[in-house]
C-alpha cells in the first residue's frame, strides 16, 4: 500500500517529513483502469493511487507537464486535472478541484457490484480483419476495450459465431459475435488486449 509516491510529488524530489505527509494523504487502488482524454488522443491508464487532491497514473506514451487529462474512472465518475510532474512511465495529476477519496472509492466499488457495470471503452477507427472457417474478412472496430469492440461489418456475421480478430502489429486474439444487426456487430474477446495496446488510440489507429 506505500510503496507508491504521491500523485501531487515528483518522486525524485523527497525532502524530510515528506513521506509521512504523502501516507495519510493517499488511498491506493488496485487494478483500476481509467479512460485518459487528452488532446489529441485517449487510452485506458492504470491507476495507481488516489487521494482528495490528486492521483498516479502509469502509462507508456509521452507525457508532458502541464498538460490537461480527463480521467473518466467509470461512465458516472470522471475528473479533471492537469499533470504536475512525469517520469518512466508514470504522472501525478492535481485535480481541479478536490474530491472525497475514501468516498470516491466506495462509489467505484458499489458501481462494480452492479450488474449495470461496463468496463472503459475507448472510440475508434480502426482497420481490422476477422477471419473464420470460410476465410478472411475486412472489418471495422469503432470501439474497443480489453475485452470486448464493437465493429462494422457486411451483415454476414451472426451473433454465437467464433472468429479470429486480427489487427495491424500482429495482435490476434480469439472472439465470439455477442450481438449482430444492421452491418453493427458486438464482439466478445475470449482472451483480454493488454491494456498496453490501449494506452493510446492514436497509435491503435496507426
Amino acid at each position: 500500500m506505500g510503496a507508491f509516491p504521491s500523485a501531487m510529488d515528483d518522486p525524485s524530489n523527497e525532502i524530510e517529513g515528506e513521506s509521512d505527509r504523502r501516507a495519510a494523504d493517499r488511498f491506493c487502488t488496485v487494478c483500476r483502469i481509467a479512460k485518459i482524454e487528452r488532446e489529441g488522443d485517449a487510452g485506458l491508464w492504470r491507476v495507481r493511487n488516489i487521494s482528495d487532491r490528486g492521483m498516479m497514473l502509469s502509462a507508456d506514451v509521452p507525457v508532458e507537464k502541464g498538460e490537461r487529462l480527463e480521467i473518466a474512472l467509470s461512465e458516472n465518475v470522471v475528473l479533471t486535472g492537469h499533470v504536475v510532474w512525469a517520469e518512466k512511465g508514470r504522472c501525478g495529476v492535481e485535480f481541479d478541484e478536490q474530491v472525497d477519496g475514501v468516498g470516491l472509492l466506495k462509489q467505484l466499488a458499489a458501481e462494480q457490484r452492479d450488474g449495470g457495470y461496463r468496463a472503459p471503452r475507448l472510440p475508434v477507427r480502426v482497420k481490422a480483419t476477422a477471419a473464420t472457417d470460410d476465410g478472411k474478412v475486412p472489418i471495422v472496430l469503432v470501439d474497443v476495450s480489453q475485452s470486448g469492440a464493437g465493429f462494422i461489418h457486411d451483415g454476414r456475421f451472426e451473433a454465437g459465431m467464433v472468429l479470429k480478430l486480427i489487427l495491424d502489429g500482429g495482435i490476434k486474439r480469439q472472439a465470439v459475435v455477442r450481438w449482430s444487426r444492421g452491418g453493427r456487430g458486438g464482439l466478445w474477446l475470449t482472451e483480454p488486449l493488454e491494456r498496453t495496446d490501449l494506452e493510446s488510440i492514436r497509435r491503435l489507429e496507426g
